[in-house]
């Protein structure tokens, strides 16, 4: 009896004690503050998200190793007559920006009997423009039923499938349909990039097993652009070596092909790489009897390429320089303006 009178009165401790934990917790939740209300409006107006600035080098910039090679001149003071010194920094800046021989002379030449009278880099910026003449309009119509091709030549590695695919975006951005006829068929991986180019872009694209021939693929290709009124055909072709006869000849056959009815070549674009300076010069003669260029693209300005290059072309072989490559961008084709150029090179 005594024991459960003893387990009775635990019990009712324990119980207790529950309840008064119980209280102080409710005790506790009633004293503890309230919330402050959210407000209805947190903002009563809203601050336009600032816009980044434009990032997108300069010419000056792109060009930069080219840039660098003309500072000494830049750097020349005074005017009027040029002394020796003058004139040996000159040339030596020229000849090492690969403008070569011939223009380097004319320019010292003229240098002499005219001096320098609004300073040592005006003067020759004056003379270096006086180099660059011909028309740089890009045709892209063909006669009246026919389809307008652009035929690209030039040797393996200088960017050649690069630029085409850049000018078909160029193309189609400007609201043109364009076939591309993949004519490197020596070369696999020139194909597959064309077609990663085509896809790109939202160009079609003719392409044909590796060995095909060329001039058969452009055929196609030109069927293809006429029975679906696309606007234009940029076809590649093969760019092994320039003094591969074989190669040579091959371009021919190409070049009549894709001259043939229902196509018509309006441009054939040469494409050299800027930064193998004077052999690029020699690679253009080989080119130029079996191809007859109307155009040159030259690729990789913004590398270690010395741009004087630019110049010896137009002055040593008449063919107007119509794009330059100044990086690895889409939009980093650019159209070639002699002045802009010039001025990138000597402007303070």
């Amino acid at each position: 009896m005594n024991i459960a009178l003893i387990v009775v009165a635990v019990l009712l401790v324990l119980g207790a004690g529950v309840v008064v934990r119980r209280r102080r917790r409710r005790s506790l939740a009633i004293a503890s503050a309230p919330r402050v209300a959210m407000p209805t409006l947190l903002v009563n107006e809203i601050t336009p998200r600032p816009t980044l600035l434009d990032d997108t080098p300069t010419l000056h910039q792109r060009l930069g190793s080219s840039r660098g090679v003309f500072e000494r001149v830049r750097s020349l003071g005074g005017s009027g007559a040029l002394s020796d010194g003058q004139l040996d920094v000159v040339e030596e800046v020229l000849l090492r920006s690969d403008v070569g021989l011939s223009t380097t002379t004319r320019v010292l030449d003229q240098l002499r009997v005219e001096g320098a009278p609004d300073g040592v880099a005006p003067a020759v910026r004056r003379l270096l423009l006086a180099s660059f003449a011909g028309d740089r309009s890009v045709r892209s119509a063909a006669s009246v039923g026919f389809v307008p091709v652009w035929l690209f030549v030039g040797v393996n590695g200088v960017g050649k499938t690069t630029t085409i695919g850049k000018l078909a975006r160029r193309q189609v951005d400007e609201g043109r349909s364009v076939v591309l006829a993949a004519g490197d068929t020596f070369r696999a991986a020139a194909a597959d990039q064309l077609e990663e180019w085509a896809t790109r872009t939202g160009a079609d694209i003719v392409r044909a097993a590796e060995g095909a021939d060329p001039g058969s693929v452009v055929h196609d290709a030109l069927g293809r652009a006429a029975a679906r009124g696309a606007d234009i055909v940029l076809a590649d072709t093969a760019g092994r070596r320039s003094n591969n006869t074989n190669l040579l000849d091959e371009l021919s056959k190409v070049r009549r092909v894709a001259d043939r009815a229902p196509g018509q070549v309006v441009e054939t674009f040469l494409v050299l790489d800027a930064t193998t300076g004077q052999n690029a010069l020699s690679q253009a003669r080989e080119f130029l009897a079996a191809a007859t260029v109307t155009g040159i693209v030259l690729t990789k300005l913004d590398g270690t390429a010395r741009g004087g290059i630019v110049v010896a072309i137009e002055r040593e072989l008449a063919i107007p320089v119509k794009f330059i490559g100044v990086g690895e961008g889409v939009d980093d084709l650019l159209a070639f303006d002699p002045v802009a150029f010039v001025d990138s090179l000597l402007d303070a």
